[in-house]
């Protein structure tokens, strides 16, 4: 269980990132990205974003096109949290846990 200070951080960081994705639509080739959950450690050094990606023909492109642009993604949400003394390092994942529950709702349709 993280503390206070993380889970403002993680909900903090998760706004900023959401509202840089849909500012800039060219990172993410015209997909629709959403940040599903962050997660900071607790030296505040690394944030684990796990990222859902819709409307793509190619998700492990715009992936792709996301983590080459990790840095100028990082420099503006560092822009945006003034107070901390060290940004955190972003590290993306993708996240298909609803791909994931969608396979298993078919299935328990048949």
């Amino acid at each position: 269980m993280g503390s206070i200070r993380q889970g403002k951080i993680e909900s903090v960081i998760q706004s900023e990132l959401a509202s840089f994705f849909q500012k800039n639509s060219s990172i993410c080739l015209g997909a629709m990205v959403t940040v599903t959950v962050v997660r900071v450690t607790s030296d505040l050094s690394l944030a684990r974003c796990y990222l859902s990606i819709f409307g793509a023909k190619d998700k492990a492109e715009v992936f792709e096109s996301i983590e080459q642009n990790t840095g100028r993604i990082r420099g503006d949400v560092g822009r945006k949290l003034k107070n901390l003394r060290k940004i955190p390092a972003l590290k993306f994942f993708i996240d298909d846990s609803l791909d994931y529950a969608s396979k298993i709702d078919q299935l328990l349709k048949k």
